[in-house]
């Protein structure tokens, strides 16, 4: 397995086992994760939460011509996981937390949430079945605009430009970027999350128009791949139908803090619109896209509130103090797929000691 840093875009750079992974493993060894865990209960109540994207089996890393960082855990991973948080937690939803918070009822002694963003259709095909079996539900936030439209989000859709372009430099001239291309599939995904990081500190439109150029520069072909597809409604009305909740990461996965203050408000509200519309009220749960501390902000957190959203999560490491004292902030814990069980373990019991740092994510 690999390593517990975390690089400038809030994802593990994969090197050689490192600390976190080397001390859950001693503490594994040793037994001693339950009775911190316990202790830990004692002297503080808090709410876990977990945070994944997608669950793939990628066999072939160098075959995979698209984001690695994206993919949370394998199959056989998350089953291991989920079957250790339904033995050592209180699964709960985010209908039981808003009940506990808002109507005095209780929340189990060890409740935790398990949430995915962005909406990949292999949550569908292979999460929700894992789910379904061993009796669990999770919130699944997903941008509608993708769900409309079926196309994959324009991030990972640019490192997957980046991997398959017969181009040998990468020029954006509102960034001063001008490097050659790796020939390495690995050498350019890291470029590629070189570039991600400088491009979201740009607004919105130049993010879009900057990834459309590339596009039509590279001559790549649309937007459309089997490896890179959101899930349908359908699939969505199924998988809400049988526990799950669904909740809203915006219309197009644009970073809120960087939209005007009327389009940021327009995302916000349309992205509740649609999915009552398709899914049926209520929607109550927003998951800011990116969810880095520079994604949202006061006016973000305010248009809402506003929309009528009762709840948000960033994508800020931490767990949330019950009760919970932000409603509009919730830290979540990020799954990422070099965890081996013992990491995992070790991350639900001490996240102070065993969580990855997060500054900015990936997607």
């Amino acid at each position: 397995m690999t390593t517990e840093a975390a690089n400038d875009f809030g994802r593990a750079v994969p090197q050689r086992p490192g600390k976190r992974q080397r001390l859950a493993a001693f503490c594994s060894a040793v037994g001693v994760l339950p009775g911190l865990t316990s202790l830990r209960r004692i002297l503080r109540k808090d709410l876990r939460i977990l945070a994944y994207h997608r669950v793939l089996n990628i066999s072939d890393p160098d075959a995979f011509a698209f984001d690695l960082n994206e993919v949370s855990a394998s199959p056989e991973q998350f089953r291991q996981q989920m079957e250790l948080v339904k033995r050592h937690y209180d699964p709960v939803s985010f209908r039981e937390l808003i009940a506990a918070i808002e109507g005095g009822q209780p929340l189990p002694p060890r409740p935790l949430i398990v949430t995915f963003d962005d909406g990949y259709d292999d949550n569908y095909h292979i999460a929700f079945p894992i789910l379904r079996e061993l009796g669990l539900s999770a919130m699944f936030f997903v941008s509608t605009g993708h769900i409309d439209s079926g196309m994959p989000y324009a991030y990972d859709w640019l490192v997957h430009m980046l991997c398959r372009t017969r181009a040998t430099r990468l020029k954006v001239a509102e960034l001063a970027f001008d490097k050659a291309l790796p020939a390495t599939l690995a050498g350019r995904r890291e470029l590629g999350k070189e570039l991600l990081f400088h491009l979201k500190g740009l607004d919105a439109a130049t993010q879009a128009a900057i990834i459309a150029r590339l596009g039509d520069d590279w001559g790549m072909p649309p937007a459309r791949h089997p490896q890179c597809r959101p899930m349908t409604w359908d699939q969505l009305r199924e998988m809400r139908a049988a526990g799950m909740e669904v909740g809203s990461h915006g219309v197009d996965h644009n970073i809120l803090a960087k939209l005007s203050p009327a389009a940021m408000a327009a995302e916000v509200r349309q992205s509740m619109r649609t999915l009552e519309r398709e899914l049926g009220p209520p929607i109550e749960v927003l998951s800011y896209p990116v969810g880095g501390p520079d994604s949202y902000n006061e006016q973000v957190i305010e248009a809402a509130r506003e929309a009528g959203f009762r709840m948000a999560c960033n994508y800020v490491t931490g767990v949330n103090r019950l009760p919970v004292p932000a409603h509009y902030e919730l830290q979540r814990l990020s799954v990422e797929s070099e965890m081996d069980i013992d990491w995992f373990a070790a991350m639900t019991s001490l996240p102070e000691v065993f969580a990855h740092p997060k500054r900015v994510r990936a997607g």
